[in-house]
């Protein structure tokens, strides 16, 4: 490998960007990475490989404390990391931070400021002269290093992680294309034994990125790989949208997309291939969710791509008779994603409708898949006052963190009951655990999705981003989530009364059909109940 590599390599550390990120399905979920503990690398020394004439590097790896630098060729950059305390580090989860690569194809060293490093290791590896595929090792390399620092599993599944950078190198040595060398990837992290520690391409990212701010072309869809089957189902349509109007619908499973088979394919793969440019089409095959067994039920439909906009807050303020025979106003806020102007746009919502003279919110997060973190932790301050914990974090050593909030001041304190059902994930049970665990909400609906873990995201320096599962979450009361999801305090059903076809259609999100939700009337209940109680938190 000539020195030519010396220049990037060495530059890339600086330009890295990472996020905080906790995706599900669409990759609409964010959340924080945690400071990475100090390893414990086993000592492996490198090994002569077996190819004459080939070129070897070796990646030393070595930690101390608090500066990174990194040197190729004699070229160094170094870049200092203050360990912040805990809730500054919460308090930065929505800005990002730049994360570490641990080394790439050629001489890397982490350190600290102290006059000696305490653990190193060196490992060697063959440099493919073919172009692509010896930028795909350094993209190795780079989410190696990440996640030996931050992965949730300290055991890696139980094998020698450094071995098995070696064992792939050498697997991807005679390779000659950077597809190939990115299945070599995925395949080595398959072996941790978590769906959701993977690399993506640099344009599933960038889609990916997309979906988080907010916009996108495609067909609004949300998809989300069933855990026990590894079907791809529909989490929900978005209302309006060239897929909710040709009759897909929530736990519809999607069997093909143009005709290519979807079997073992993940959410934001299957995501990538339903965007595309406004003006063209994709014509997708689903099971009807009610009758997936029956080849009968496989419908195809051609769905044209449009500009979705993903609007993440809608309101109504609905009039209901109190048992006292009143008529009381009830907010209610819809939050379908936690994307960046969630908070900001929900505290709007709430200040608008407490001038309005609203004394009851329901709060509707079912088939939220979940959002940005931090901003799930803001939604949640909207409603809650003083130093509450608003949710627990477990990581890679068992060591318990409450993320607490620092004398809150809630907008309102009017009774307030959440909807969750089975597709509320991720930064909504947080969010749905913070305001029940505290007192604050009543629970109606059916049980979440259960997802409790926390990923980073992180961008890699050839525009691709590696997703490491680095922590895992319990609500403020010590419940577990993960696989387990959060058992509503009331059950209801999803059916809506019986009123005319066309009348629920043409009035699907104004307010007569919200009065016809099933749950939403059981809502009203609830919050009539606490009203007469008093029991506003």
């Amino acid at each position: 490998m000539s020195d030519n590599f010396s220049e990037p390599f060495s530059s890339y550390i600086s330009s890295r960007k990472s996020q905080h990120m906790e995706p599900l399905s669409p990759a609409f979920d964010v959340s924080p990475i945690f400071p990475a503990k100090p390893f414990k690398p086993s000592s492996l020394p490198p090994f002569p490989l077996p190819f004459s004439g080939s070129r070897l590097r070796t990646a030393t790896y070595a930690r101390r404390k608090s500066s990174l630098s990194v040197t190729v060729s004699s070229v160094a950059k170094t870049e200092s990391q203050e360990q912040p305390d805990h809730y500054r580090f919460i308090k930065s989860l929505g800005k990002g931070i730049v994360g570490f690569a641990a080394t790439a194809a050629a001489l890397a060293s982490v350190c600290c400021d102290s006059p000696a490093f305490a653990e190193s290791l060196t490992v060697a590896f063959p440099v493919s002269r073919v172009r692509e595929v010896n930028t795909v090792q350094r993209t190795l390399v780079e989410a190696w290093g990440l996640i030996r620092e931050t992965f949730i599993d300290p055991t890696f599944n139980h094998q020698d992680w450094d071995l098995k950078l070696q064992q792939t190198m050498v697997e991807m040595f005679p390779l000659n294309s950077a597809e190939a060398a990115y299945t070599k990837v995925s395949g080595m992290l398959s072996t941790l034994g978590d769906p959701f520690t993977r690399i993506i391409s640099p344009k599933e990212y960038q889609s990916f990125r997309i979906g988080n701010d907010g916009n996108l072309q495609g067909v609004g869809i949300f998809l989300n790989v069933e855990p026990k089957t590894g079907h791809l189902v529909v989490l929900s349509c978005l209302d309006g949208s060239p897929a909710a109007r040709a009759g897909i619908h929530d736990g519809d499973e999607l069997v093909e997309i143009n005709g290519e088979r979807l079997d073992g394919v993940d959410s934001e793969s299957a995501a990538q291939k339903l965007r595309g440019r406004v003006g063209t089409s994709v014509t997708v095959k689903f099971h009807s969710g009610n009758d997936r067994g029956s080849d009968s039920s496989i419908r195809e439909v051609n769905l044209p791509r449009e500009y979705i906009r993903i609007s993440p807050i809608s309101s109504a303020i609905i009039p209901h008779r109190t048992p006292n025979g009143q008529i009381a106003k009830t907010g209610y806020v819809k939050l379908s994603t936690f994307s960046q102007s969630a908070a900001a746009d929900m505290a709007n919502a709430i200040n608008d409708m407490e001038t309005k003279g609203v004394e009851s919110y329901i709060l509707d997060l079912r088939n939220n898949p979940g959002g940005l973190v931090k901003v799930g932790l803001d939604v949640a301050q909207i409603w809650l006052d003083g130093d509450e914990t608003l949710v627990n974090t477990i990581d890679r050593d068992g060591q318990l963190l409450p993320v607490n909030m620092m004398n809150g001041h809630a907008i309102t304190h009017d009774p307030l009951v959440v909807l969750v059902n089975e597709g509320s994930a991720s930064a909504s049970e947080i969010l749905a655990g913070a305001l029940h665990d505290n007192g604050r909400a009543i629970l109606v609906g059916h049980k979440t999705f259960g997802k409790g873990k926390i990923q980073s995201v992180t961008e890699l320096q050839d525009g691709s981003a590696l997703f490491v599962t680095v922590a895992k979450y319990l609500s403020p009361a010590l419940h577990d989530i993960d696989q387990v999801g959060i058992n509503p305090d009331v059950q209801c059903t999803t059916d809506m009364l019986k009123l005319p076809k066309e009348a629920l259609l043409k009035n699907k999100s104004s307010v007569s059909s919200l009065e016809a939700d099933s749950c939403i009337m059981v809502a009203e209940h609830e919050l009539d109940i606490q009203g007469s109680s008093g029991s506003a938190s």
